[in-house]
C-alpha cells in the first residue's frame, strides 16, 4: 500500500490541449453549486476534509459547495453515484484508500476505477502507528518479529476497521513480508480496537495517528514504528517500518475525484485550487491534528499511482487470502 507514491509524484503530467468548449466550460466555472459525495457517515476524517474543502471554495469562488453524506457498503453506494454523475465538475466526491485501492479486489463493484472516475488530486496522507501494549515485551519491529514467531501463532492482531480494511491489510503487508503468523480479531471501529488492546486482549495493530497516539502519550500503548516513508514530525525520534524492511508503507490517503468525462480543465482549476487550501495555515494546521499530511500530487500523478496501488493490494488480498463477509 503507497509504496508507489514517492515515484508517482515524481512523475510529470502529461500535456493535453483541450478542445473549444472545455476551455469556455472551465472559464465560466463554477456558475451553479458544487456537491462533494463523502461515502461515509458524517464526523469521520474524509468528512471534515470535505468540510474543509466546501468552506474554502465556497469562500473562493462564490458558489456554495456541499457535502453530500451517501453511506453504504464500505463506501461504494457514494462511488457508485458518482460514477453516475454527470461529468461537468458539479458533483465530485471524496474517496478514501478502502474504496479506490481496496474494494477492487474484495468486491464486485457497479463501476470501474480506473476508467469511471476522473482523479483531481490527493487531498490528505496519514501513517499508520504500530502499536502493543505497554506490557507486551517488545521495543521495537524486530523484537515484535520475533516474539510473535515464538508465540507460533498465538499473537492476536487487531483489524481496527473490520477485516478488507486499510488497518487489516497493513498487518497483512507486515506478516507477509517478515512471515510472521498471527490471527486477525475484526472490528467495527478503532474505539473498541483501542480499548482491547490497552487491556491486554489483542496483541498488536496498526492504526491511525488520531485514534492511537493519545494511548501512546499516557503510556498504555507502546508505539514501535510508524508506516510512513520517511519519520513523522509528531514523533520524530519513532522510526519508521520501514527501517527494518526497506520499502514497507501503508497508511490512510483521501482523494478528490470528478466523474469520468469531466472535461480537462475543469479538473485542473479542481486541482489548482484544492492545492492552494491545503496549503493554507490554518488547514495545514488542521491536517496535522488528524495526523495527516497535504500531497501535491496532480490529476494525472494520482491516476497513475492509483492504477499502480490498485494492483499491489489485489496481490496483498490474493496472497494473503483475503476475504470479506
Amino acid at each position: 500500500m503507497l509504496k508507489h507514491l514517492v515515484w508517482a509524484v515524481a512523475l510529470g503530467a502529461c500535456s493535453v490541449l483541450p478542445l473549444a468548449h472545455a476551455q469556455t466550460a472551465a472559464a465560466s466555472y463554477p456558475n451553479k453549486p458544487i456537491k462533494i459525495i463523502v461515502p461515509f457517515p458524517a464526523g469521520g476524517t474524509s468528512d471534515v476534509l470535505a468540510r474543509l474543502i466546501c468552506q474554502k471554495m465556497t469562500d473562493a469562488w462564490g458558489q456554495a459547495v456541499v457535502v453530500e453524506n451517501r453511506a453504504g457498503l464500505s463506501g461504494n453506494v457514494g462511488a457508485d453515484a458518482l460514477a453516475k454523475s454527470a461529468p461537468d465538475g458539479y458533483t465530485l466526491a471524496l474517496m478514501d484508500v478502502g474504496n479506490l485501492a481496496i474494494s477492487p479486489a474484495l468486491y464486485k463493484l457497479p463501476f470501474q476505477v480506473p476508467t469511471d472516475f476522473a482523479p483531481i488530486t490527493m487531498v490528505a496522507y496519514s501513517p499508520h502507528l504500530l502499536v502493543v501494549p505497554s506490557k507486551l515485551p517488545v521495543n521495537n519491529v524486530a523484537e515484535l518479529v520475533a516474539y510473535a514467531k515464538a508465540q507460533n501463532g498465538k499473537v492476536n492482531f487487531a483489524a481496527a476497521a473490520g477485516m478488507g480494511s486499510a488497518t487489516h491489510l497493513a498487518g497483512v503487508m507486515f506478516a507477509q513480508r517478515t512471515g510472521v503468523a498471527w490471527s486477525y480479531v475484526p472490528y467495527k471501529g478503532g474505539a473498541q480496537a483501542m480499548t482491547d488492546l490497552v487491556g491486554g486482549q489483542v496483541d498488536v495493530t496498526f492504526n491511525g495517528m488520531v485514534a492511537t497516539y493519545p494511548h501512546v502519550k499516557s503510556g498504555k500503548l507502546k508505539l514501535l514504528a510508524v508506516s510512513s516513508a520517511k519519520r513523522n514530525a509528531q514523533v520524530p525520534d519513532t522510526p519508521t517500518v520501514a527501517e527494518t524492511l526497506p520499502g514497507f508503507l501503508t497508511g490512510s490517503w483521501q482523494g478528490l475525484l470528478a466523474p469520468a468525462g469531466t472535461p480537462k480543465p475543469v479538473v485542473d482549476k479542481l486541482y489548482a485550487e484544492v492545492q492552494r487550501i491545503v496549503a493554507l495555515p490554518d488547514i495545514k494546521e488542521r491536517l496535522t491534528t488528524l495526523g495527516a499530511e497535504p500531497l501535491a500530487m496532480s490529476p494525472d500523478q494520482f491516476g497513475q499511482w492509483l492504477k499502480l496501488e490498485m494492483t499491489t493490494m489485489a496481490k496483498v488480498v490474493k496472497d494473503g487470502q483475503v476475504t470479506v463477509d
